[in-house]
């Protein structure tokens, strides 16, 4: 599968010369922009990003604790019509992960219907028993999911994951935007572009919509960090600034009598709402982790009471597992009744005997994933592996075959991307951000696209060496002369 066989969503099927007819002003604007300036702008982009301190941390990488995550200049194009259709799926989808989450702690009907094997949720590591029986505020569970897709031609969208516990990659999205308005302002001018910099005024009102009843008019919410040792720190800080809400540290927050408070220079103030980025196992020492320093003790007391509200829920976890993600169509229709307007890459299940035996007969051509793993970090992409590697995986396949799912290399979209020798087609894919409050669901028209920069690579993590692009999402009647400010 060669990077010419991917469909382009600039210009077309593979090997295309000249732009799809409804983007041609971005062909005319690459063809008229000499590479030269089209580097200057990017290097000024990367410069105000590192300037500002937008940086990830690669765990474990003795060579650069910090780096920004490199930025194209050339932006991806949604148009009017995808996006719509993009985003009923991604409704669809997140009710349907809602609902799931709110039966497998409760009266789990789709196991009773016999849906999804049980030892698949019991023997999860990621379904939290201490959390069974409890409802979050307003019976939401995923306030804020970032929905992975991959593209293979002009209609065809799969859902590649769910990310329902801390999805992050959204201040990217924003300080993209804020870059290409800085430098590209004429794109602006040739596109309705729909604006994306209300997202934090949106996820504010999702977090006040969710907050306990009796709460008040303006609840107090707040950002909660593991700090700033975190990879995504910089975010945690940008989204807490821009709703002008507290950054808080477990040390900044107390339990008394079950209601959350937070210590100022004024004295304690309640928390009605915490937006925490602190995966489930630290978030309370006497619940999940006890030698967890960066949770806080009673928290899950006070959430059991309803005086507290967590974005997203504790043991949102068992909805961003792969083997979960595999039963995902069927999760869809049995809680709405209908098909599913995004289809998942087909998968196979290696806890399954006859999924194993396929995968061990075709490593060389698959992807294999944990079903627990993120960030690139314990997977095989088959095409461009060793012998070696390919002999390992094998090895930890055999072993412990419930851990991993495989699915089959697929031709990824690809968009002109300025690389060393000029522009070249490179794969992406795109995480679109769902908000889910008590008055309903959104999706933000626009998200994080991540490019594999390496020629042919399938990899777009910015830990595996990926970067980022501007997503634009045209509004109805796609060219203007201005950009639409409203939503």
């Amino acid at each position: 599968m060669g990077i010419r066989s991917a469909f382009d969503e600039i210009m077309g099927q593979g090997g295309s010369t000249t732009p799809r007819p409804e983007l041609a002003a971005l062909g005319d604007w690459l063809d008229e922009t000499p590479d030269a300036e089209l580097r200057r702008r990017q290097q000024s982009a990367e410069a105000t990003f590192r300037q500002l301190g937008i940086t990830f941390a690669v765990y474990g990488d003795s060579d650069a604790s910090e780096r920004i995550i490199p930025f194209d200049i050339v932006p991806r194009i949604f148009l009017a019509d995808e996006w719509s259709r993009l985003s009923e799926g991604l409704v669809q989808r997140v009710e349907a992960i809602n609902a799931f989450l709110d039966d497998i702690y409760g009266d789990r009907k789709i196991l009773k219907a016999g849906i999804l094997p049980e030892d698949l949720i019991f023997g999860n590591p990621q379904f939290r028993p201490e959390i069974a029986g409890m409802r979050p505020p307003h019976g939401i569970w995923a306030h804020i999911c970032g929905i992975d897709l991959v593209r293979t031609g002009p209609d065809e969208f799969f859902v590649l994951e769910d990310n329902a516990r801390t999805p992050s990659g959204v201040s990217y999205m924003l300080e993209n935007r804020e870059a290409m308005l800085r430098l590209c302002p004429e794109l602006f001018r040739d596109f309705r572009v729909a604006a994306v910099d209300s997202y934090p005024d949106r996820l504010l009102e999702t977090m006040k919509s969710v907050a306990p009843h009796g709460s008040g008019q303006n609840p107090v919410c707040v950002v909660l960090t593991p700090g700033h040792y975190n990879s995504a720190y910089y975010e945690h800080s940008f989204l807490a600034d821009s709703m002008g809400i507290e950054l808080v540290e477990a040390a900044d927050l107390v339990v008394d009598d079950d209601i959350v408070w937070m210590r100022t220079i004024a004295g304690r103030v309640k928390v009605d709402v915490i937006y925490r980025r602190i995966d489930d196992d630290y978030l309370d020492p006497l619940v999940f982790r006890p030698d967890s320093m960066l949770g806080v003790p009673g928290l899950i007391a006070a959430y059991a009471a309803g005086n507290v509200a967590l974005l997203n829920a504790p043991g949102n976890g068992i909805a961003d597992d792969k083997a979960i993600y595999s039963y995902m169509p069927e999760i869809v229709r049995f809680y709405s009744g209908g098909e599913p307007k995004l289809p998942n890459v087909e998968t196979w299940r290696c806890r399954e005997p006859q999924a194993l035996k396929y995968v061990l007969d075709n490593l060389e051509d698959v992807v294999v994933k944990l079903v627990d793993g993120s960030g690139g970090y314990g997977m095989l992409v088959g095409p461009t592996a060793t012998r070696a590697e390919i002999e390992t995986f094998r090895a930890a396949l055999i072993a412990e075959p419930h851990r991993y799912i495989a699915q089959p290399t697929l031709a990824l979209s690809t968009v002109p991307t300025l690389s060393d020798s000029g522009l070249a087609p490179r794969h992406v894919d795109f995480r679109p951000f769902v908000l889910t409050g008590s008055r309903g669901v959104q999706v933000v028209p626009g998200g994080l696209t991540r490019v594999a920069l390496k020629e042919g690579s399938l990899v777009v993590n910015s830990s595996q060496g990926g970067g980022t692009k501007d997503s634009f999402v045209l509004m109805d009647g796609g060219n203007s002369q201005t950009q639409g400010q409203q939503l």
